[in-house]
């Protein structure tokens, strides 16, 4: 168990994931949370993670920060997305280390496996054939970051372990056209058309393509879960277990929102993976399982679209 009175740097709190874990932490009773923006300290930067270790002294940290992004922006940005996430999780983990942190925590990606992968993918996979070439300067940072740790481990003794979770949405997503994931950007579009009055909504590619979804609520409690129950340095798959088409999603996004138009299916767009589903049995065997469904979680983020649209908050 982490003691209640580690400072637990949770790198990346403004965000979707990074902020889900802070609200579980703190209703576990963790008060001794370290919570700094850019302005404390740029990840970016080997000289101000160096000083934000040495003046805060971190007992335990949660590596949540990452330059992230949808399909177009990952294609169109790979040097950012390689350049960037090196950067962080170099700095992040070398400091980690050096100055003795007692447990390290990585969140990687799904996208880090081969694009022709056996279906559901279990772990052993990892580097078992070509990225998905849609993402490819990601994932490349995401298994560098995961053996950096492993390696560590390995050869210092670094008490890391290393999280692969499927695509994610809820709580605190950005709605960003051009930068967010596929199921926030359903979730505005059939939501302002519904509420709107739309009669047509795009969608991009053929809708064929297969995707995981896990509610951020559901992946935080995996992370709280596996730093208080797992220490090895192989990592481990947080996922839903079950896929849907992106066709099927949109369908049941629409219908969620009270959207009674036309679906417009843009094929010139890429798909990405064709099928990406993950097992879990991993997870399972050490103890946890979701609890949000996919039906659950697409109305609690509908409403707070909704509540966020109304109040002028939606995060852009």
């Amino acid at each position: 168990m982490l003691d209640k009175s580690y400072r637990i740097f949770i790198a990346g709190h403004h965000g979707m994931v990074g902020s889900a874990i802070v609200r579980r932490f703190r209703k576990a009773g963790y008060d001794n949370l370290l919570l700094c923006g850019r302005q404390d300290v740029d990840l970016r930067s080997k000289p101000s993670v160096e000083e934000f270790f040495k003046r805060e002294k971190p007992d335990v940290v949660i590596l949540a920060a990452a330059k992230v992004g949808g399909i177009m922006d990952n294609l169109q940005h790979k040097a950012e997305f390689l350049l960037e996430n090196l950067e962080i999780q170099n700095n992040v983990i070398y400091e980690s280390l050096k100055t003795n942190v007692k447990k390290f925590c990585f969140l990687g990606s799904s996208c880090i496996y081969p694009c022709e992968c056996p279906q559901p993918i279990k772990e052993e996979y990892l580097l078992h054939g070509p990225f998905e070439p849609t993402n490819e300067g990601y994932a490349i940072a995401k298994v560098a970051g995961y053996k950096l740790c492993q390696y560590f481990a390995e050869q210092y003794d670094f008490n890391a372990i290393s999280i692969m979770p499927c695509n994610l949405y809820g709580t605190n997503d950005h709605y960003d056209l051009n930068n967010s994931h596929v199921l926030a950007a359903f979730i505005r579009k059939f939501a302002d058309a519904a509420d709107e009055g739309g009669a047509e909504v795009d969608a991009w590619g053929t809708g064929i393509a297969r995707r995981e979804f896990l509610h951020v609520d559901d992946l935080a409690d995996a992370i709280y879960f596996l730093m208080q129950n797992w220490d090895s340095p192989e990592f481990v798959n947080v996922g839903a277990g079950t896929d849907i088409t992106i066709r099927e999603l949109a369908e049941k996004i629409a219908a969620a929102a009270g959207f009674k138009g036309r679906i417009v299916w843009d094929s010139s767009k890429p798909d990405g993976m064709l099928k990406k589903c993950m097992d879990i049995s991993k997870l399972k065997k050490i103890g946890f399982t979701p609890k949000i469904s996919l039906d659950e979680g697409i109305a609690r983020t509908l409403q707070e679209y909704r509540e966020l649209k109304k109040s002028g908050d939606v995060r852009m």
